[in-house]
């Protein structure tokens, strides 16, 4: 909670970002489906990666102009830590959460009624081990999946349309990458073993937003 509490503090120093003629604010979900890395050791590995599940996210955009926009968006996601190799797996309680900014293009003008775009940004995700951790876990000679917590850069990409339902709601649909560097502190690499690289979180989501101001 003290995470999710620093978050909302970042999100809510940048809410000037946001507070313009024309906006936008909504919410969705989704779900999250990582890409692995693998453990080495020695001449074995074991693959490492975040478990598929549920994904929300709020959102407050301001658009700058016909096309251009600037989004601060606030995500959480849930998924279990997970190391597998052969026919053993090892899985740990884990949530994430993630403020970033995000610069917003549309292909279509304010006021049309279906507006594909593209959005690029950055900002932080903190990843949380949330299981309980026992003596023995399998696949310990790789790594140990830890009640511990990772605060990492995330990249973020996405591309989806946005559809007008009524003059102040709108459908949006979207899949965004949130791209971080392996999140070493709770998936910890044990004595002898390595882990590096970036895992990447393809992000499908569906959700509703209101919008207000000139053109909506």
């Amino acid at each position: 909670m003290k995470s999710f509490r620093t978050l909302i503090v970042c999100a809510a120093a940048l809410m000037p970002l946001a507070t313009a003629q024309k906006w936008e604010a909504g919410g969705g979900v989704g779900g999250g489906f990582y890409t692995s890395q693998d453990v080495s050791l020695g001449s074995n590995s074991a693959s490492a990666k975040i478990g598929s599940n549920i994904a929300g996210s709020g959102w407050l955009e301001n658009n700058k102009g016909d096309k251009w926009g600037g989004e601060l968006r606030v995500d959480y996601q849930r998924g279990d830590l997970q190391l597998s190799q052969g026919g053993s797996t090892a899985a740990f309680g884990a949530q994430s959460y993630a403020v970033h900014y995000d610069a917003v293009y549309h292909f279509a003008p304010n006021g049309a009624r279906v507006r594909p775009f593209v959005a690029i940004g950055a900002g932080i995700k903190v990843f949380q081990g949330t299981g309980t951790e026992v003596v023995y876990q399998a696949l310990s000679q790789f790594a140990l999946l830890t009640r511990d917590q990772d605060v990492t850069p995330l990249i973020s990409g996405g591309v989806g349309f946005k559809m007008q339902l009524s003059e102040h709601v709108q459908l949006r649909a979207e899949i965004h990458d949130y791209a971080t560097p392996f999140p070493k502190k709770v998936i910890t690499p044990n004595s002898g073993a390595k882990v590096g690289g970036w895992l990447q979180d393809f992000v499908p989501m569906v959700g509703i937003s209101y919008t207000s101001g000139e053109g909506r």
